[in-house]
């Protein structure tokens, strides 16, 4: 770089960094989450960033997405023998763009060491090769769990999901939400009754899926484009429209699987709906958290039972705000044996960033402290520093002042903290063991005694 050239500090396109304000809030929402998780028995797990390449490709998935690494990991001053390297067959190396994927690979060389049915969280980074645009980041935190079990695995642990959600989001509070539920065999099991050909049916369900991004007659045209007659695609679509309660929309899928040709798979996706959705009720979820929506398919291919998407009502434009479903074979892809999974996904960074571009979520205050002791004479620090581990102590988050400014500049300075007790000690304070304590949300300032302050300023605190 010569001499006097600017340096380019700006983010890199997709890539988000957040304000104090901004890391306090995920912070708080990680909390919730992880309590609500582990209060399901879930246990936190980390996958490396960095995955081999065959592993993130396994059954297909996402290869468009995919962030490429190079292999070896060496300094560009290295470059030639990087480059001689390549980057190609099992040694190719990429960063994980989901956390499915990885735990599939993670469960194949912990097989020994786990217990099963393995319930595991994470919280971890991940990337997409994505055109970076507003609420869609090439970086971002996901938060997921899943349950993987050798050969079986309840539905229970599917009914469990919506409960799950329904939990974290109330504790969020952000507002009516409706957990819609399918399961992709009733979907496949129409498509057999309609004569619609094996090697048709995925992209017929992929297709299903874009239909609150592209509309019905969009979702025809591309039907048609598949090959599907237009009476076909018709049919489909009046299928995947089919609504009213959830009980009412299971009988009339039992009422078609009664009456419609090689129904053998759809009867098995309406029976596993029904299993689940008896769980989710027997969990407490309150009807009007969840509902059967036939147009929910999940793109991923992986996906074999059932599938969930989460709509924030009255927001919808958001998108789903948690999503997930059962897979059957992505485990065992890596290990040759049958080891079904069902889990959900929260994409917290792009969740935060939509929530509170909609108002629905205020970031938090810059600072967790909730005092700032002030600095009204140097002569003083020792009772300052006294004074603010006794309140440290006691539970309460303290920024002491370390520098002499003026008592307005030092209020002003918490005030954009957004700190709501200042505590103002001087020489007769100091002398008779007092203090000031000024809430600057109240405007109050009362006279308390040092040995009573932590419990006034907790008594006070909101």
């Amino acid at each position: 770089m010569a001499k006097g050239d600017k340096i380019n500090f700006s983010t890199p396109s997709g890539f988000p960094e957040f304000l104090p304000s901004e890391k306090r809030l995920e912070l708080y929402l990680l909390d919730i989450i992880r309590k609500v998780f582990e209060s399901y028995g879930f246990t936190p797990i980390e996958t490396p960033a960095v995955e081999r390449l065959e592993v993130l490709q396994a059954k297909g998935n996402q290869g468009d997405n995919i962030i490429y690494g190079i292999n070896p990991i060496l300094p560009p001053n290295r470059q030639a023998e990087r480059d001689k390297s390549g980057e190609t067959g099992s040694e190719a190396r990429a960063l994980k763009f989901d956390q499915t994927v990885p735990l599939a690979a993670y469960i194949a060389r912990h097989l020994n060491e786990l217990t099963f049915p393995f319930a595991r969280y994470q919280t971890d980074v991940v990337f997409r090769g994505e055109r970076a645009k507003d609420g869609r980041f090439r970086q971002f935190r996901q938060c997921d769990i899943d349950v993987v079990a050798r050969r079986e695995l309840s539905l229970l642990y599917d009914a469990q999901m919506p409960a799950i959600i329904t939990e974290i989001f109330e504790a969020i509070n952000i507002g009516d939400f409706l957990i819609r539920i399918n399961n992709r065999k009733v979907l496949t099991g129409f498509f057999k009754s309609l004569g619609i050909a094996e090697n048709q049916i995925k992209s017929c369900i992929g297709i299903v899926d874009t239909l609150e991004k592209i509309g019905e007659s969009k979702v025809k045209q591309d039907l048609e484009k598949e090959g599907i007659a237009a009476e076909q695609s018709q049919k489909i679509i009046e299928f995947i429209k089919i609504d009213g309660s959830v009980d009412e929309v299971l009988d009339k899928l039992k009422h078609l699987a009664q009456n419609l040709p090689e129904t053998e798979q759809l009867s098995l996706g309406v029976t596993e709906l029904e299993t689940v959705i008896a769980g989710v009720r027997n969990l407490g979820v309150a009807e009007n958290r969840f509902c059967i929506d036939l147009s929910i398919a999940r793109g991923l291919d992986y996906y074999t039972g059932t599938v969930y998407e989460t709509t924030l009502l009255g927001h919808e434009a958001l998108g789903s705000i948690c999503s997930g479903g059962r897979y059957e074979e992505l485990v065992g892809v890596f290990l040759g044996e049958k080891m079904p999974g069902v889990g959900i996904s929260i994409g917290l960074t792009r969740l935060i960033s939509r929530l509170l571009k909609a108002g629905i979520l205020n970031t938090l205050a810059t600072t967790p402290a909730q005092v700032m002791v002030m600095n009204m004479q140097e002569d003083l620090m020792p009772t300052y520093l006294k004074v603010s581990q006794h309140l440290r102590q006691a539970g309460i988050n303290v920024i002491t002042s370390f520098d002499k400014r003026p008592l307005g500049k030092q209020f002003q300075l918490a005030d954009k903290q957004g700190i709501q007790f200042c505590v103002i000690i001087g020489s007769e304070e100091a002398a008779a063991q007092k203090s000031s304590l000024k809430d600057l949300k109240t405007g109050e300032q009362v006279e308390v005694l040092l040995e009573n302050l932590a419990e006034e300023v907790k008594k006070r605190f909101t």
